[in-house]
């Protein structure tokens, strides 16, 4: 049943890809969350606008159209841009490793915008007031009080979050991107067994998510030490 006729190296080099393009799509999905966290909660209403709008449009498209729109419509709109602006034709080439991480940052930071809004308002306020009584600034007062609760508050949403990024990965495949579903179905097609390769794949993907869950739950312990419960 899992004979898979001399290609079984495809799967070691698909979950390679598969877990560095999540990896990195999930920092720029925490930066992306933590602006976002800032926009929504900020005084500034353009700020307001600008974050409301943020997801509830990144929210609201597929991640396929997404994805497709950044690696086809966003090369050919940088394109036609700057040949107007120089005059002359220019040729700009989005390879499928970046396009992929960019495009599910975008997208699951404004999925982590509303875990890091929740996190920061579950700081009490009392706390806050306490350290502008003792001559904080807003950057210490972040820095010093929030930050450090806003990870607490926000690692059991951050972890739902990236279980969603890490299955998303295989979207990557229609962009060409060798990730592991892409080299499963290059095994796939040339062995003829479908089946085997991608039942294989799914098995890749649960571990990676029980190995996920499991890193989770210790980071989770790790940030309540020393917090007692009622």
């Amino acid at each position: 049943m899992f004979d898979y006729r001399g290609y079984g190296w495809v799967f070691w080099e698909g979950v390679q890809i598969t877990i560095l393009v999540g990896l990195c799509a999930a920092v720029v999905a925490i930066l992306m969350g933590l602006i976002g966290a800032w926009g929504k909660l900020a005084r500034s209403r353009p700020a307001n606008l600008v974050a409301n709008a943020y997801t509830t449009i990144v929210r609201g498209i597929p991640e396929l159209v997404l994805i497709l729109l950044v690696y086809y419509g966003v090369t050919i709109l940088l394109q036609r841009t700057l040949t107007a602006l120089l005059g002359s034709e220019v040729l700009i080439d989005i390879d499928p490793f970046t396009a992929g991480v960019l495009t599910l940052g975008v997208i699951y930071g404004a999925f982590a915008t509303e875990v890091f809004r929740g996190a920061f308002l579950a700081i009490p306020k009392g706390q806050i007031e306490a350290a502008y009584s003792f001559g904080m600034s807003r950057v210490q007062t972040l820095w010093r009080i929030m930050l450090p609760q806003v990870w607490r508050f926000a690692l059991p949403g951050l972890g739902n979050v990236w279980l969603v990024l890490i299955k998303a990965t295989a979207l990557m495949s229609v962009i060409q991107l060798e990730e592991l579903l892409r080299w499963s179905d290059i095994g796939a097609r040339n062995t003829k067994l479908p089946f085997t390769f991608y039942l294989t794949a799914s098995f890749i993907y649960l571990g990676i998510t029980v190995v996920s869950m499991l890193l989770q739950h210790r980071a989770e312990v790790w940030a309540n030490r020393g917090i007692r419960r009622a």
